[in-house]
């Protein structure tokens, strides 16, 4: 008898371990594809910003890789969750990368990809994503030049924004211009800010512009 009820409450332990660790699909609720130019001292660089809004039963810590396919062209790009850059905007958490490339500083395939989310059970989801901006850059690429207390940016991206750094490098504030032209006194209230670059933005193409940094005093 006393068997019995072991084997009962073992097959009972078994089956509450079986339900409490259910295995759910994550889910991408929405994510975004970006064309990004790079400065180089040749000829731009292409890269892709790339981010996703997850979602995970379990919380956004059991998710663990996450993968972007192009299918027909064979590439793949896999993303450990070590190695995502993770940011929470208007309550939303997004994973993801700024450097996804291809090797030899080649034009990135335009057309469907197909991104791949996996969490630490194994289960995964995926969904698509199509990016067909144009296979040249519809601007030149924009230059920012600091000098005698003032900026002057050449530009023929419909936006641009100014991304201001400390001594560092690192990141302290993002200003939208209002004019490409102007005193760099307009950074006075960002605390330490030392060095710029511009971000220059085409939103109807996904496209964008990214300088290196320039000092501003």
């Amino acid at each position: 008898m006393k068997k019995r009820i072991s084997v009962c409450y073992l097959l009972s332990v078994i089956c509450y371990l079986l339900l409490s660790c259910s295995r759910t699909e994550p889910r991408i609720t929405f994510g975004f594809i970006e064309l990004v130019y790079y400065q180089t001292n040749t000829k731009p660089q292409e890269f892709f910003s790339f981010f996703i809004i997850p979602e995970d039963d379990d919380g956004i810590e059991n998710l663990e890789e996450l993968f972007l396919y192009h299918d027909r062209e064979q590439l793949c790009w896999q993303l450990k969750s070590n190695d995502w850059i993770r940011h929470i905007q208007a309550g939303k958490t997004w994973i993801g990368s700024r450097s996804i490339a291809v090797g030899g500083g080649e034009t990135l395939p335009r057309g469907q990809y197909r991104a791949v989310l996996v969490n630490k059970g194994g289960e995964k989801s995926e969904r698509n994503f199509s990016f067909d901006a144009p296979e040249e850059p519809r601007f030149p690429f924009p230059t920012l030049v600091v000098g005698e207390g003032s900026y002057t940016v050449n530009s023929s991206y419909p936006a641009n924004r100014l991304v201001i750094y400390d001594k560092e490098g690192n990141y302290l504030s993002t200003v939208a211009l209002a004019s490409l032209k102007g005193s760099v006194n307009i950074f006075n209230d960002i605390e330490g800010a030392f060095s710029a670059s511009l971000w220059a933005e085409d939103p109807q193409y996904f496209t964008s512009a990214f300088t290196d940094a320039v000092a501003l005093r």
